[in-house]
């Protein structure tokens, strides 16, 4: 249904107001992995102390390490996170940016040189390695219920 949908709406929308809602939807989910992100890094530690186990959950803490590990990555490399690239591009085809992401933008996008963002994701980064190794995720194959 989707599929029969989607075609019949580019088609009334015009292309900047698509790459609008493009652009918009890119930040969305630049803003939900940096809270994702951010999240890991205070509710792993909070979660152990507390004695939650969903923060041992080792999917939950995989997804958490490989999201930094490639932000970390794409920073050592000197590159601009894909996310801010698309969201660039599509809103300057878009020409104009509402208010509400213009502040959004603002707060996610800092007017720093690459090299301070790429210090602080490294060492993020080896915050989340040195979680992995103080409380590492469960075992997998092991019973949730079991003693540790």
């Amino acid at each position: 249904m989707v599929l029969f949908i989607a075609p019949a709406l580019i088609a009334v929308v015009s292309r900047p107001q698509l790459d609008a809602v493009l652009a918009a939807s890119v930040l969305a989910l630049h803003v939900l992995i940096i809270a994702f992100n951010i999240a890991g890094l205070v509710l792993i530690p909070l979660g152990v102390w507390r004695g939650w186990a969903w923060v041992r959950e080792p999917w939950w803490r995989s997804a958490h390490l490989l999201a930094l590990a490639v932000v970390a990555l794409q920073a050592v490399l000197g590159r601009a996170c894909f996310l801010t690239l698309w969201q660039d591009d599509l809103q300057h085809a878009a020409a104009r940016t509402p208010l509400i992401q213009h502040w959004v933008d603002r707060l996610v996008y800092w007017p720093l040189p690459m090299a301070f963002f790429s210090t602080v994701y490294v060492l993020v980064f080896l915050y989340v390695v040195l979680l992995w190794w103080k409380w590492p995720p469960r075992r997998a194959w092991r019973h949730p219920n079991a003693q540790s």
